[in-house]
């Protein structure tokens, strides 16, 4: 077990851990920053720009829809966005695109979860490299799906990407912030892993089903887990911000990656209930077809190396 990581070790505490809210209040941190964020209303937008609030820093929403009073607005789609409003920040925390759990891969919805994040990332970038004062640092998001189905390989930054949609997908949400790069603006790409909070997304979800005992693993349990709390991950984003040495990909998932049979123990213990299920992979791909095999079944054993040699560390 010395491979999982503490928060699934310590059983019942590991629910009580990830409910602890993102961001603690402190003393603020010198100099405070103005940082533009998009995705804001997400998990990960949420919970980031509490925990930057409880720091003094200032926030500034980039919306949708009608901007409440200090957001700015932006329709990527249309390419309209408040160019004059981006002047000046310190950085721009770029967390915008479509989910892609919400629904079945169609052609029509893969194009759609392709535009929600090159089209945006585009306009974002080629608006800051226009700027007479363009941020400091660009954190463009990406995820661990560029690696794709790896089997027991161990995956770092460097590693090449793999195949299939979700990594031609993340290589171009990347490389539509070049014109940002070019620009010279410090350009970082955090690769997220599966984030886990009771608030939302995969865990949310599961929490039902694991305190009813119906949890239970997926197809062989094999394939590997890059999981990381939502602790961790605005805490990543904030030390990518403030880091100067941080530029490029950099893997946002906890040290120890565990595989899906090592994660569907660990929760039930946690919550004090069997876990004695098995989903068939057949029963998954006739459900969910395509994103069955790109996100609950492909093997993914992804390490944050560039985190943890620039000093980076993990609370969970």
């Amino acid at each position: 077990m010395d491979d999982v990581p503490r928060n699934l070790q310590n059983g019942a505490a590991a629910i009580v851990a990830l409910e602890d809210p993102a961001g603690k209040p402190g003393a603020p941190r010198e100099p405070r920053l103005r940082v533009a964020i998009t995705g804001s209303h997400g998990l990960i937008g949420t919970a980031l720009s509490a925990l930057l609030r409880s720091e003094g820093h200032t926030v500034i929403r980039v919306v949708r829809g009608r901007p409440a009073p200090g957001d700015l607005l932006w329709d990527p789609e249309r390419g309209q966005i408040d160019a004059e409003g981006l002047e000046a920040m310190d950085a721009v925390v770029h967390l915008a695109g479509e989910n892609l759990a919400s629904g079945r891969w169609t052609a029509q919805r893969k194009r759609r979860l392709a535009e929600s994040r090159t089209v945006g990332t585009s306009l974002l970038a080629s608006t800051l490299a226009r700027l007479d004062a363009p941020p400091g640092v660009l954190v463009s998001a990406s995820a661990v799906g560029y690696y794709g189905d790896r089997g027991d390989e161990i995956l770092t930054e460097a590693s090449p990407p793999g195949t299939g949609f979700l990594s031609k997908l993340s290589q171009a949400w990347e490389e539509a912030a070049d014109p940002a790069r070019a620009a010279g603006i410090r350009v970082v790409h955090p690769r997220f892993g599966v984030v886990l909070s009771p608030k939302g997304g995969a865990l949310a979800r599961l929490l039902p089903v694991f305190r009813l005992g119906l949890g239970g693993r997926l197809a062989s349990g094999r394939q590997w887990m890059s999981v990381q709390t939502l602790d961790d991950t605005v805490a990543a984003i904030r030390y990518m911000v403030t880091h100067s040495g941080l530029t490029g990909p950099v893997n946002v998932v906890c040290p120890a990656p565990l595989t899906n049979a090592q994660f569907t123990r660990e929760l039930a213990a946690a919550l004090g209930r069997p876990a004695l299920f098995r989903v068939p992979a057949v029963a998954l791909r006739v459900l969910l077809g395509e994103m069955a095999d790109e996100t609950l079944l492909a093997s993914q054993r992804v390490v944050p190396e560039r985190l943890l040699e620039s000093g980076f560390r993990f609370r969970d």
